[in-house]
């Protein structure tokens, strides 16, 4: 019995369709525009999150609402052309994932994400090619790991 393969695969080169990749590649720089303002729009998320840890206090509520927040910018930040957001962003969710230890995470360490994350943008600080860039992403995720997260 022969079977019959009608369906294009992924290994074969023949499968990709170069004009569907063209147009996306288009959309997506046509849209590319927009990444500015959608970046600030979700970091400003973030940073009101933020203040209700800071005016509440960090309790299971809030710290899910900036976990939630952290967690979109890790998937955002590099998209939007700041893949420095997506590893700072990163780090603060390793921080702050584990619902348990959610609540005793250090402040200190949390508000230097949220800094950080801020100052990339408004110093367009792109990756961690920048050597301030750099140092800070190392810090946090060195502070990070000292907590155990």
């Amino acid at each position: 019995m022969t079977q019959r393969n009608s369906a294009p695969t992924l290994g074969r080169i023949g499968a990709i369709d170069a004009s569907a990749i063209a147009r996306a590649e288009a959309a997506l720089k046509s849209l590319s525009g927009n990444f500015a303002q959608w970046l600030q729009d979700e970091i400003d998320k973030l940073d009101a999150a933020h203040q209700e840890v800071r005016a509440r206090g960090a309790t299971a509520e809030t710290m899910e609402a900036l976990y939630l927040r952290s967690h979109d910018l890790k998937g955002l930040g590099a998209t939007y052309g700041f893949p420095i957001i997506t590893r700072i962003a990163g780090s603060l969710c390793r921080l702050i994932e584990d619902g348990p230890k959610r609540l005793s995470a250090p402040l200190p360490l949390v508000d230097a994400h949220i800094q950080t994350i801020k100052a990339a943008v408004r110093d367009d600080i792109k990756d961690d090619s920048h050597p301030v860039g750099s140092i800070l992403v190392r810090e946090l995720e060195a502070g990070v790991a000292q907590t155990g997260a």
